[in-house]
């Protein structure tokens, strides 16, 4: 038993000092940029040693593809919440995309996944971060989309996936740039209902 609570105890610090590093480094990133954040300050930011930086992360990097996994579940679990499975297609399309762009107006997010996070991981690690939260809420509904009939079959998933992802991202900077949020969530609605086909839209409508 003893055993067992020293476990979890050991455990519970391990995820507290990682919790730490993470929050002050994404403190530090948005606000300074990942160029002029020294690890020195990340480490007193957070309030432990630099021996527990290099334990939980291998470098600076590491530690920044952390904070951006981190802040890609979340933008993931805000969609999923906004659009439950009783939606319609279109509702839950529509619906997580509003979601999206209000929780990438988090201060810094928008900074993090899709300036930041490209410039210092690379595209390809981002779009496979991506792939592993939002990304994959959008795939699964642009799958189901095309086996109720309700998207063209003979459009490609990866082909939509990625041209509604540059979309709801390319709306995302515009926003931050002081674009109006409403004017481009009613474009991204626009583009939703253009890809569905009509009974959908019919369908929708008379619901």
């Amino acid at each position: 038993m003893q055993e067992k609570i020293e476990r979890r105890s050991n455990r519970e610090r391990t995820e507290q000092t990682r919790g730490q590093l993470i929050a002050a480094a994404r403190h530090l990133f948005t606000a300074k940029g990942y160029a002029d954040t020294a690890t020195p300050e990340i480490v007193e930011a957070a309030g432990v040693t630099r021996g527990a930086l290099y334990h939980h992360f291998e470098d600076k990097k590491a530690l920044f593809r952390a904070v951006c996994e981190q802040e890609a579940q979340l933008v993931a679990e805000a969609i999923e919440q906004a659009a439950p499975e009783n939606l319609s297609l279109r509702d839950a399309l529509i619906q997580g995309g509003d979601a999206f762009l209000r929780v990438m107006a988090a201060p810094g997010r928008t900074r993090l996944l899709l300036l930041d996070g490209p410039a210092v991981l690379g595209r390809a690690e981002m779009d496979e971060i991506d792939a592993r939260h939002s990304g994959r809420t959008l795939r699964a509904g642009i799958a189901y989309g095309i086996r109720e009939k309700a998207i063209s079959p003979n459009l490609s998933i990866d082909a939509i996936a990625a041209l509604l992802s540059a979309a709801f991202d390319r709306a995302a900077l515009a926003i931050e740039a002081g674009g109006s949020a409403a004017d481009y969530a009613q474009a991204l609605a626009a583009l939703i209902e253009g890809l569905l086909l009509p009974a959908s839209r019919r369908g929708a409508a008379a619901s």
